[in-house]
């Protein structure tokens, strides 16, 4: 445990950040995996209305700092890949 004032708060604020970290990425993976069972079962109609739910999510991830912005416009663009190729069949 650190003695000096500064690092104290740091470790504080470090936890405080992890933490506001996995709520978000948490909220994003459980978004995702309900969009992919929708694919799964071929629900197209479920899935089209996922998905602006979840690009919303990847983009706040993103703002907020949790994910990469490149990484988010990754996720965005595979997911919607999968959904159109999906929709075409």
């Amino acid at each position: 445990m650190p003695n000096i004032k500064s690092a104290i708060k740091r470790v504080k604020v470090s936890q405080t950040k992890t933490l506001r970290n996995k709520m978000i990425k948490s909220n994003l993976k459980t978004t995702i995996k309900r969009f992919e069972s929708a694919l799964a079962e071929n629900d197209m109609e479920k899935a089209k209305l996922l998905y602006p739910e979840v690009a919303k999510k990847i983009d706040k991830a993103a703002a907020k700092g949790t994910i990469h912005k490149n990484a988010a416009s990754r996720r965005k663009a595979k997911l919607a890949l999968r959904l159109n190729a999906a929709s075409q069949e």
